[in-house]
């Protein structure tokens, strides 16, 4: 069975862009607005003859209104469908009280094992992520999603370390 991989996160923070990179497609709209992505958006993808399926996510939002409440509604149900989760933050921004907040929904569910620092370019990748150590999460990739940097490193651990990737034969 492939594993089902889930981008989760706040709005803004490269979830769309990391989708796109690891289905190498452009299915997924990518601008500097958020709120673009409002529905699940599912992908294949394969990294050295292990499939995957990963899903895009409108991002997880406090707001309890309109559009952000069902961007959230379908986030959330992309943690519940998915194996495991990447949890995305943006190095630029730091961490946030809206971090911490999904963090805190990522654990009551058991799946807050991989956090995917984005947006390291240009940037100490050192730097860039010893803040979000604080959050004592053992599984921390610095990834610039826009260059490809630290994605194949951070997916094929996430692959291997997972322990439930196979496949299965009918």
């Amino acid at each position: 069975m492939r594993p089902v991989i889930a981008l989760v996160g706040r709005s803004n923070v490269g979830k769309s862009t990391l989708f796109n990179r690891l289905t190498r497609s452009r299915s997924a709209i990518v601008a500097n607005l958020p709120g673009l992505t409002r529905d699940r958006q599912y992908g294949e993808g394969n990294i050295d003859g292990k499939p995957f399926i990963a899903i895009d996510t409108g991002g997880i939002n406090t707001t309890d209104e309109g559009i952000d409440q069902e961007m959230t509604s379908q986030s959330l149900q992309a943690i519940d469908e998915a194996t495991v989760c990447l949890f995305l933050v943006d190095a630029r921004d730091g961490l946030t009280p809206d971090d911490a907040m999904i963090l805190d929904y990522l654990r009551k569910k058991n799946k807050h094992d991989y956090l995917v620092v984005n947006k390291v370019d240009g940037m100490n990748e050192d730097e860039a992520v010893a803040e979000f150590y604080t959050l004592g999460i053992a599984n921390v990739f610095p990834v610039a999603a826009t260059q490809g940097r630290g994605v194949k490193t951070m997916l094929t651990t996430v692959l291997n370390e997972f322990g439930g990737y196979r496949e299965d034969v009918c």
